[in-house]
């Protein structure tokens, strides 16, 4: 029973080792988009499309029936596009293992975490008050699950948000040797 840590402290370290081979070759990915102009471009995309969704989820059952999933589609798929691509540009730092990040990149992720928590912890607050307000209304219970749908994803891009507007370019030095090492 003894060796079982140390096969899984070996096994941990292998699935680490992995996630690092797989980190570096994803930082090849985009390599002249990494630059602040086009981060925050696809942050103000990413904005756009969490508040179209928060106006569809409104919309839900009140307006004619296809601006909804009109609204709501369409909102999830260019976010999504955004918020994948903004995750590739700031390296991950969002939900990278600390082994993975250096002292810079981990001070990052702990601000952006915490600043992602307050604002996740509001827009629930905002989606309880829209739910209480609309419950005896037709459908209040299901508009108020698309509410809190639409709030809780964009709470989760909140990190990804102030990451792509934040952080300055990438040192050129640095990525070149980066990829000279990969």
């Amino acid at each position: 029973m003894t060796e079982q840590p140390g096969r899984l402290a070996a096994y941990w370290e292998r699935q680490l080792d992995k996630l690092e081979a797989a980190e570096r070759k994803r930082a090849r990915h985009l390599a002249g988009w990494r630059t602040r102009k086009h981060r925050r471009t696809l942050v103000a995309i990413l904005v756009v499309a969490d508040l179209i969704m928060i106006v569809g989820a409104t919309r839900f059952k009140v307006a004619p029936e296809w601006v909804f999933p009109a609204l709501w589609l369409s909102g999830l798929v260019v976010g999504g596009f955004a918020f994948l691509t903004l995750r590739i540009l700031t390296g991950r730092m969002t939900n990278s293992f600390s082994r993975l990040l250096d002292e810079r990149e981990r001070e990052w992720r702990h601000r952006v975490t915490y600043i992602g928590y307050q604002a996740l912890s509001y827009l629930m607050v905002i989606a309880l008050l829209y739910s209480l307000f609309i419950a005896e209304t037709e459908n209040g219970g299901v508009r108020g699950a698309m509410m809190l749908s639409a709030l809780l994803v964009t709470g989760t891009t909140i990190p990804a948000i102030v990451l792509g507007w934040s952080l300055p370019d990438d040192d050129p030095e640095d990525f070149e040797e980066g990829m000279g090492n990969a």
